[in-house]
């Protein structure tokens, strides 16, 4: 139910079969723990705040006035990507902009390049790289969408979107307008992904709702006069937009024609691609806000299926709506079929469907360990990473509520929150631990986009993480390669330059794990496109066979831990 400012309340009445749900995943997180030497396990990881000694001094500027404009609260992402080809992973944060009666920044707010020089840290590069957009940003994407061997970048904005190509020299060129990606209007997340197998990467552009600075409405306590941020019921929903790459930069607006258009649904702020169903070809998902959520099976002639509700992730385990913030998709539990979590509101829970053979996935949020933990919490960002590099995919989560004055409206929740870490124990289990991972994760803050990545290739996943209204978060893994990797970077011919879309099938001791390349995942963010397998104490996996986007199969055989480049055609160089 909703309560006063559009925050959810929850019921007096606690299900029997959640209170059961609840004791599995406490009695399977107890066997493992206890399995694993007792409760009392010392993690061997933590994450240390690294952003200023690395030279990020960005601070996100969102505009905050006293009138509550929605935009204000949602935060802007950002993340990871190779934009120089050294390497190295660079960063780009997404910075918001001026509002009517808006307190002025210091200098004009615009997002920002960072390039990756190594041990000396990050280099401020935004203006003569010449991606310094000033329109009140929301998220980011990058793929090569010209396959000349360089990431090009998508940014999505409260106004219009701007796509820049990059021009090989350290610099990029706007070309939205000759581009066919001009997308006006509130859009969030963005991912590309080749979905037809082309060759040439296509991309998805979410969008939210109808909001503008003329149409914005009261939302609160009014006989108090007590403003909030609205809730977006209280908006129309706008579609999101599929456009087909055409490999030259261009791009065709194929919405309708793909079976993708809808006007009554969506509010979309997470997107997603993988290959849910096995058959070779990227599916979507779309986490929407409030609304169902949407999976878009890929039906392989350009044409998509809505098989949201057939597959059982539109809605929670009992048939409700939910937030649908940020999302990712993965194997977690390394049953061969890729899973997905959703983060969701306060009161609610972030989800976690578990994939099967069949196309349907079933609720395993209660079951697993993570639903608990997050119920007090409004989560955003998320994603499946392996920080310990132990061989099970872990769950990351950036938190923080939408209200900044919730507690004004009597809500037991607050705004500022602290960010999750779900390790898997093992048998489909979680443990949040974030806490314990260092005082970096145990502050309070107001977390909207994450993103994983290897931003000083010593083997392990880094994180970074953007705040609404507050600096950026960067986020050095210690401790994570005392278990061994193997990071595979793939280079397509025949297909995508990136190799965006290709699945890596590995042996790890007695199983077997699969990782795909995918552009933008969790909320507005974008993290690395390296393969991160993460093997314990062996140092190498076993019969590694890349599946190309194409459907071309190459197997490589045995790859011993350390950084490898794959060519499509050439294996390993």
């Amino acid at each position: 139910m909703l309560g006063p400012g559009g925050q959810r309340t929850e019921s007096s009445k606690t299900p029997v079969w959640r209170k059961m749900a609840r004791m599995r995943a406490f009695t399977a997180a107890l066997i493992a723990a206890l399995s694993a030497g007792g409760l009392a396990r010392d993690e061997p990881v933590l994450f240390e705040d690294v952003t200023s000694e690395m030279g990020i001094d960005f601070v996100h500027y969102n505009a905050a006035t006293d009138e509550k404009y929605l935009v204000e609260t949602m935060g802007s992402g950002g993340g990871f990507f190779d934009y120089d080809g050294d390497g190295d992973l660079d960063i780009y944060l997404v910075n918001g902009a001026p509002l009517p009666g808006s307190v002025p920044a210091a200098a004009i707010p615009t997002n920002v390049l960072y390039r990756n020089d190594g041990s000396a840290g990050f280099t401020n590069v935004t203006l003569e790289a010449g991606v310094g957009d000033a329109t009140y940003g929301m998220g980011m994407t990058a793929g090569d969408v010209d396959n000349d061997g360089d990431l090009d970048l998508y940014v999505s904005n409260f106004g219009p979107d701007v796509f820049y190509r990059n021009n090989g020299d350290g610099t990029f060129t706007d070309v939205t307008a000759v581009s066919g990606l001009s997308v006006d209007g509130f859009s969030t997340s963005a991912a590309f992904a080749d979905y037809d197998a082309d060759g040439s990467l296509d991309l998805y552009v979410s969008r939210y709702v109808d909001f503008t600075l003329e149409n914005h409405k009261f939302c609160g306590n009014q006989a108090k006069n007590i403003k909030a941020y609205c809730h977006p019921d209280v908006y129309d929903p706008t579609p999101g937009y599929l456009f087909h790459g055409n490999g030259d930069g261009t791009f065709e607006d194929v919405t309708h024609a793909a079976g993708m258009y809808t006007e009554v649904e969506g509010k979309s702020l997470g997107v997603v691609w993988g290959d849910y169903d096995n058959d070779g070809d990227a599916d979507l998902y779309v986490a929407n806000d409030s609304m169902r959520n949407f999976l878009y099976r890929n039906e392989g002639d350009g044409l998509f299926a809505d098989v949201s509700l057939l597959s059982g992730v539109g809605y929670s385990e009992d048939g409700q709506t939910q937030a649908g913030m940020g999302t990712d998709m993965a194997d977690y539990n390394d049953d061969g079929f890729l899973d997905l979590t959703v983060t969701n509101l306060d009161f609610e829970y972030n989800a976690l469907y578990s994939g099967t053979s069949s196309g349907i996935f079933f609720d395993a949020s209660y079951d697993a360990g993570v639903a608990e933990a997050s119920l007090n919490f409004v989560g955003f960002g998320t994603f499946f990473f392996d920080y310990d590099n132990d061989g099970l995919l872990d769950i990351f989560v950036a938190n923080g509520h939408i209200i900044d004055n919730i507690q004004q409206l009597g809500s037991i929740s607050t705004y500022a929150q602290r960010d999750f870490v779900f390790r898997n124990t093992g048998g489909g289990v979680f443990m949040e631990v974030g806490a314990s991972l260092g005082d970096a994760l145990g502050r309070e803050t107001v977390a909207r986009g994450a993103a994983p990545g290897d931003f000083d290739n010593d083997g392990d996943l880094d994180v970074l993480v953007t705040r609404c209204g507050q600096s950026a978060l960067l986020l050095r893994n210690d401790g994570g390669n005392d278990g061994n990797a193997v990071v595979l970077r793939l280079v397509g011919r025949e297909s995508n330059r990136n190799a965006v879309g290709a699945r890596v099938t590995a042996t790890i001791g007695e199983k077997t794990v699969i990782r795909e390349v995918k552009t933008g995942i969790s909320y507005l963010s974008q993290g690395t496109l390296d393969i991160h397998i993460g093997t314990g104490s062996l140092d190498a996996v076993e019969n590694v066979t890349v599946r190309w986007p194409n459907g071309s199969e190459e197997v490589v055989g045995s790859v011993s831990v350390g950084r490898h480049l794959i060519v499509e055609g050439f294996g390993l160089r």
